[in-house]
């Protein structure tokens, strides 16, 4: 009888711990996404910083790579040159841009009303009128804030991103080590791949964006140049710009081009949005493979779902960054998961078959 008293009262004490357990668990599960939801700007802004650093650490991996100097100086080079190459760029092409984004921004108003003329003469341009008008035309407008919105101010993120980045550059590994030290023993070693991969690919897809921004600046720049558009140079570098964001990028890039080309006539429109994808196309075929060679191969349509989820919550910012986020989320679930259940699956077909 006493064992029996005692084997009940070890049961309930068992399933009250359960039960203890498992709401310390929900508590915690409803904290951290408490934490992530309000502290989730801030997230974003300290991986544009990692990317930072990223990019200069990639960089002084190039040089180093090409001239066998000390890895310390080809960081300290890949930091100062790339300062010198920003200066000198803004010093040549600053005044440039400034007049044309000047012109363009004057002949802005005369452009749309020169636009609304042209497609209110057609059904489906009344159509699209129709959307961009009224009530809709409040929702854009709303949309576009909420797009375009940010935590702190543009100024404020691009302060912390900077400062971010230099520390992250300055010292990664104490960060890597950081990281590693709270990761349970068993899986220390994943833990090291994980950051091996997801620096090489992020690497590749900042060396791949960065080249890829370049060329479209320059075909776009001069293939409007050729057709006669004005104001050509800063056409370029819009496209090239939201080049970075995949899939919206290239449209909206393409809209200011198309209404300036629809103000002259509407085959010059037409065919400064033939332009548009003909480089876009180009570009994306050549530099495309070489980025899918080092990076998980993401299925367009989570790119495309990721990017309006991470734009409808945290703005531009969240459009830019979904993608290499996707990329980090990929890996670490094919390493901790996918790599792991082929394993075991093998390792029982092994078995079965002997």
């Amino acid at each position: 009888m006493e064992k029996e008293s005692t084997k009940t009262i070890k049961t309930e004490l068992s399933y009250t711990l359960k039960v203890w357990q498992t709401t310390a668990i929900v508590c915690l599960s409803l904290i951290v996404i408490l934490f992530v939801h309000v502290a989730f700007n801030i997230l974003l802004m300290t991986f544009m910083g990692v990317l930072i650093a990223v990019y200069f650490h990639g960089l002084a991996d190039f040089i180093t790579q090409k001239t066998k100097i000390n890895r310390k100086f080809s960081l300290f080079i890949s930091i100062a040159g790339t300062i010198v190459l920003l200066s000198a760029m803004i010093w040549i092409i600053g005044s440039t841009v400034q007049q044309q984004a000047a012109q363009l921004s004057h002949a802005l108003p005369q452009i749309i009303a020169t636009a609304k003329v042209k497609l209110a003469g057609s059904a489906a341009g009344q159509q699209l009128l129709g959307y961009t008008t009224g009530d809709n035309s409040k929702k854009l407008l709303d949309t576009a804030g909420n797009f375009f919105s940010s935590s702190f101010g543009m100024i404020g993120d691009l302060y912390i991103i900077l400062f971010l980045g230099i520390f992250f550059t300055a010292d990664p590994a104490l960060y890597k080590n950081s990281l590693l030290a709270i990761v349970p023993p068993q899986h220390e070693a994943d833990g090291s791949i994980i950051w091996s991969r997801i620096s090489t690919a992020l690497k590749a897809w900042i060396k791949t964006k960065l080249i890829s921004t370049v060329l479209i600046t320059i075909v776009i720049a001069l293939g409007l140049m050729i057709i006669g558009l004005p104001g050509t140079l800063v056409l370029g570098l819009i496209a090239g710009l939201l080049d970075i964001i995949p899939n919206f990028g290239p449209v909206i890039a393409m809209i200011p081009g198309v209404l300036l080309g629809l103000m002259i006539s509407p085959q010059m429109a037409v065919i400064t949005a033939l332009i548009y994808v003909a480089c876009q196309t180009i570009v994306g075929s050549i530099f495309m493979p070489l980025i899918q060679k080092k990076m998980t191969n993401i299925p367009p349509a989570i790119t495309m779902v990721s990017q309006l989820i991470m734009g409808v919550i945290c703005g531009l910012m969240g459009i830019i960054l979904a993608v290499p986020i996707l990329l980090v989320l990929a890996i670490v679930v094919d390493e901790l998961y996918i790599k792991k259940k082929k394993a075991a699956r093998s390792s029982k077909q092994a078995v079965n078959h002997s």
